[in-house]
């Protein structure tokens, strides 16, 4: 019986689990650092830079994705086809309206480590804009991660119980004084 549970922890410890995170009103960046640590197999036990042991990652919702101040507009993405006048820039937005995927991809792309292992590790992310998954893999998947950052709660979200006992900062000035 003791090999049994040897072999099946064994089993568990070098099979490639399926993880599923949540992006919603996530930034990109916290998003890319627990796909790569999942991807590279660093939170296994057993991990070495020079074995293939990562595990599956599905990301959905990055249509949903959130930067922080004027990310949108400011981040710039650029590529350059080879040719002279090649050389082009995005900003996230354009970038996003595209293709939704594509900045949770690159965040990934460029926090996996910079070798032959890279193109075996992208293999198994698996991004999707909406949270509709096909049957093949919700059939594998093994876990949720937890989100990193909580949701912020709509205006409309609150009681007006909660909305009443908020501290006010300032009193609101009536609509027949006027104030020079």
């Amino acid at each position: 019986m003791s090999s049994f549970s040897r072999s099946a922890q064994q089993w568990a410890t070098f099979a490639r689990s399926w993880f599923l995170i949540d992006a919603r009103m996530q930034p990109p960046g916290k998003i890319a650092t627990m796909c790569a640590i999942r991807l590279q197999g660093k939170h296994k036990p057993i991990y070495h830079a020079l074995s293939d042991c990562g595990d599956h990652v599905v990301v959905v919702n990055t249509r949903e994705i959130a930067f922080s101040g004027n990310k949108w507009e400011q981040k710039v993405y650029s590529s350059h086809t080879g040719y002279p006048g090649g050389f082009k820039q995005v900003t996230a937005a354009q970038l996003h309206q595209k293709d939704p995927k594509a900045i949770v991809k690159l965040a990934v792309y460029g926090m996996l480590p910079k070798n032959l292992h890279r193109r075996t590790m992208m293999e198994r992310l698996h991004i999707f804009p909406d949270d509709v998954l096909p049957d093949d893999i919700k059939a594998n998947l093994t876990e949720e991660l937890p989100q990193p950052r909580e949701i912020p709660r709509k205006l409309s979200e609150y009681t007006q119980e909660e909305i009443d006992a908020f501290p006010q900062l300032w009193t609101p000035v009536c609509s027949g004084t006027v104030l020079y």
